[in-house]
């Protein structure tokens, strides 16, 4: 699909109001999971689902490292995410909650396990064809979406706001998931947390890289890496999420046929948990809404495309139980 062009065009056809919605949507996703990690969200009970956790000491150590990245970011400190995350696990350490590691470095690099097992042809089978659809459509709409809603953040698009160099990176994501594929790791797609570096600085093809180094020199690291709490880094999501909520005042709210698609993004990533589910619900909608209207003439080709895509994406988990019902009535 990447090398036909096709992803391209699709992305190419979302309109402008739903590129906003995908990133304020995100931000909210990645806020849920910063709120989640730090403790301040819980599960709740079967009528809540969640609620507000109890403040104990590792929810306050969080908070303090909240604290100092919003006070860093009003004096325009650089770094400031990655100073709370340190000031938050430093503190974590004086008061007794992490563990000391027990040696600096490790050499048990073996990937042998899981790196170079691939079985394609054995893949090749109907009864995986819908596992395999499922993880392909996750892939692109999350890429998709990580993608629009990072580059619109770092201001890579032109004066017809289109994402500049959109193909390039579309590609590099695609041989990403192979290589990622080919060495035994879950599927791999851009990932949302590179809101975090762009809103430190970051815009270019540098800043990868660096952060692909760091990422390797990390595997030798694991156990000095291990000692970060989860609540440490919490922080960091939560204020990403606040600098991607800017991109809701680009959204129309006074015309229904974009505000309520959009709303349908922002709302369903965040709470479904998954960007290509909230992706699938806001495109049919932003479809629907148009034919309601009688503009269906106003949706692009290739957006009519993207809705089926998302109505397939949405319904092929019911896919063998109707063949089999087919099956039996014949």
């Amino acid at each position: 699909m990447t090398l036909l062009g096709l992803r391209k065009k699709l992305v190419a056809a979302i309109p402008p109001s739903l590129v906003s919605a995908i990133a304020v949507g995100i931000g909210l996703f990645i806020t849920f999971i910063g709120l989640k990690n730090l403790g301040v969200i819980v599960q709740g009970s079967e009528a809540t689902l969640v609620k507000a956790g109890p403040l104990k000491a590792t929810v306050l150590i969080g908070l303090c490292g909240l604290i100092v990245m919003l006070f860093l970011e009003m004096i325009k400190i650089s770094g400031a995410l990655l100073i709370g995350i340190i000031f938050s696990t430093v503190l974590a350490a004086i008061f007794g909650y992490i563990p000391k590691p027990t040696q600096l470095i490790t050499s048990n690099l073996n990937i042998g396990a899981l790196a170079f097992h691939l079985d394609i042809l054995g893949a090749l089978k109907w009864s995986l064809f819908g596992s395999i659809s499922t993880l392909m459509f996750i892939d692109m709409f999350d890429s998709v979406g990580t993608l629009v809603a990072c580059c619109h953040q770092a201001n890579m698009v032109d004066e017809k706001n289109r994402i500049k160099g959109l193909g390039k990176l579309l590609g590099l994501d695609a041989v990403a998931t192979m290589i990622g594929a080919l060495l035994g790791t879950s599927t791999t797609t851009a990932y949302i947390e590179s809101a975090a570096g762009i809103e430190q600085g970051g815009r270019s093809g540098l800043t990868s890289v660096v952060t692909g180094i760091l990422f390797l020199l990390a595997l030798v690291f694991v156990p000095v890496v291990q000692i970060v709490p989860r609540y440490a880094a919490a922080p960091a999501l939560i204020m990403v999420g606040l600098f991607m909520m800017k991109e809701v005042k680009k959204i129309d709210f006074t015309n229904l046929e974009e505000a309520f698609p959009a709303f349908i993004i922002m709302v369903m990533i965040a709470l479904s948990y998954s960007i290509s589910t909230g992706l699938a619900f806001g495109f049919i909608s932003f479809v629907m809404m148009k034919l309601i209207s009688g503009k269906a003439r106003d949706v692009k080709p290739a957006m009519w495309i993207i809705a089926i895509l998302s109505l397939m994406f949405l319904t092929l988990d019911r896919l063998p139980g109707t063949i089999e019902y087919l099956r039996s009535l014949m």
